[in-house]
């Protein structure tokens, strides 16, 4: 593919971008693999993260930032995962991408406290938002303080290293304490919902129902390892059809009866449709014109 038409295909993809506030699949992709990086930017992944830190051994570091800024300067736009503030790379990841435009924004891995958050903001501009990857017993419990750092977008959860911090096994139990810091987290601070851990495998069974394990929890995305992974994912943390029809009949009945609460059910319910109706119009998912009679409390998940 040519320069010309690689630059067309960007700009296409960029201007139906789903924006990082509202993304529900978060590709991960080594800093590494060059030959990947417009593929993963044209993918059906809602956002990019370029990966300059655990998937990086320590003698390539200068390789990867090259690489990085390099893209990046070219036309390309992502995400970058940045070395933890604890780190020497972290001070050279932030002289290497302060005022490249087509930065999206980093995801600051290993965070621990709102200082380094408000730190890396800082040096980065004053204006390149910050994703608090929190992957410690430290960065979960202190999960509220720093969702409301300056600088903070979203909060994120390194489920892998939280693991090994902890010792916790990857199940939905072990994973709910976690998952409901980050999620309370976010609310207390005012920002979207969390992205949860990644999927390690290829099998899409263990992706829907891990999926639907945060999409409980109340988390809104999710990290994915593979560029097959985010077509799953999209699909797992948006509304479903039936859903939506739910959502409008509900919409519709509640305009009809002049918006008067009947009971204490009503608000949460109004609410929940209205999440949902807000969210099928951004992901252009349309009502299920075969949809059963949904129940009155509505769908479980949203």
């Amino acid at each position: 593919m040519s320069t010309s038409q690689i630059a067309e295909k960007r700009e296409v993809r960029e201007a139906n971008r789903v924006e990082g506030h509202n993304a529900r699949s978060w590709l991960l992709v080594s800093a590494m693999r060059t030959e990947i990086f417009d593929d993963a930017q044209l993918s059906r992944a809602d956002q990019i993260i370029l990966d300059m830190e655990d998937a990086i051994d320590t003698s390539l570091k200068d390789q990867a930032r090259e690489n990085v800024t390099g893209w990046l300067k070219g036309g390309g736009r992502a995400w970058v995962r940045i070395n933890d503030w604890t780190t020497d790379d972290w001070a050279e990841d932030i002289s290497a991408l302060a005022g490249i435009e087509t930065l999206a924004g980093v995801m600051l891995a290993k965070t621990e406290s709102p200082d380094q958050v408000t730190d890396t903001f800082q040096r980065l501009g004053g204006s390149t938002p910050v994703i608090p990857l929190l992957e410690s017993a430290l960065g979960i419990e202190d999960a509220a303080t720093i969702a409301r750092a300056r600088g903070a977008y979203r909060l994120a959860f390194g489920s892998g290293d939280y693991r090994r911090d902890t010792g916790a096994e990857n199940d939905p139990l072990a994973m709910a304490y976690p998952r409901t810091k980050l999620v309370l987290a976010s609310r207390i601070g005012n920002l979207s919902g969390p992205i949860d851990g990644p999927t390690v495998g290829s099998s899409h069974p263990l992706l829907r129902e891990q999926s639907a394990d945060g999409v409980a929890m109340g988390m809104t995305g999710k990290l994915c390892l593979d560029i097959e992974q985010p077509s799953v994912i999209n699909e797992s943390f948006s509304p479903s059809p039936s859903d939506v029809t739910w959502a409008h009949e509900f919409l519709q009945k509640f305009e009809e009866g002049g918006r008067v609460i009947r009971d204490g059910s009503d608000k949460p319910r109004l609410a929940r449709a209205e999440t949902i109706k807000r969210r099928a119009e951004l992901f252009k998912i349309k009502p299920d014109t075969d949809a059963y009679d949904a129940p009155t409390s509505g769908p479980s998940v949203y």
